[in-house]
């Protein structure tokens, strides 16, 4: 491997190529870990999108810029909507307002073809909001404890089962066997005119 191509004479060195790719891969790994703002996600838009849509994108967009991510945001338009396009930019306008906190357009919203593009860098780390959606999954959750005065004992439909004392056995009372056909009762392969014949004599 050549060292110093301007010495003269040129210097060299023999290396082990394996060792000397896994260095190089490593170097690659280490100058790429704070290299998110280069990755740009793309988010779109329509100018008739339902509101529910509108916030499930948006939030989108908060999660990749507090990943330190830029987002492009495009808005198409299709058929006659081109007719109206002060729609689509008042959506766009109403997308950069309520990403704010975490991130700023690159440049105004400008129409391309049949949609509007806008680029969103995400603000520095000092500037920038916390994320809503980590705080709400910090927040929830946690419900399955035992209440208090219970005891962790199983509950059935708010009442606690009466546990047995130590000397206490659990003895069940006997069940009385009811005949329920004429088999059980005795009866079944009799002829039922033998007591009739009796009577009769």
């Amino acid at each position: 491997m050549e060292i110093a191509a301007n010495a003269n004479p040129p210097v060299c060195r023999l290396v082990d190529f394996g060792k000397f790719r896994y260095e190089q891969s490593k170097k690659d790994k280490e100058s790429k870990k704070h290299q998110h703002a280069n990755r740009v996600k793309e988010i779109q838009l329509s100018p008739n999108i339902d509101p529910h849509d509108f916030a499930t994108k948006l939030q989108h967009a908060i999660d990749f810029m507090c990943d330190d991510m830029k987002v492009k945001v495009t808005l198409r338009f299709r058929g006659r909507e081109m007719a109206h396009q002060e729609f689509g930019f008042q959506k766009v306008q109403t997308f950069i307002a309520d990403v704010a906190p975490w991130g700023h357009p690159d440049a105004p919203p400008k129409l391309i073809g049949k949609s509007v593009n806008v680029m969103l860098s995400p603000l520095p780390r000092n500037k920038r909001a916390k994320n809503p959606n980590e705080d709400a999954t910090e927040g929830g959750g946690g419900g399955g404890g035992d209440e208090e005065g219970l005891g962790g004992e199983p509950t059935l439909n708010g009442h606690t089962p009466k546990q047995p004392t130590p000397g206490e056995s659990k003895k069940l009372p006997k069940a009385e066997k009811v005949p329920t056909n004429a088999a059980e009762n005795g009866s079944f392969g009799q002829n039922p005119f033998a007591n009739l014949a009796v009577k009769a004599e």
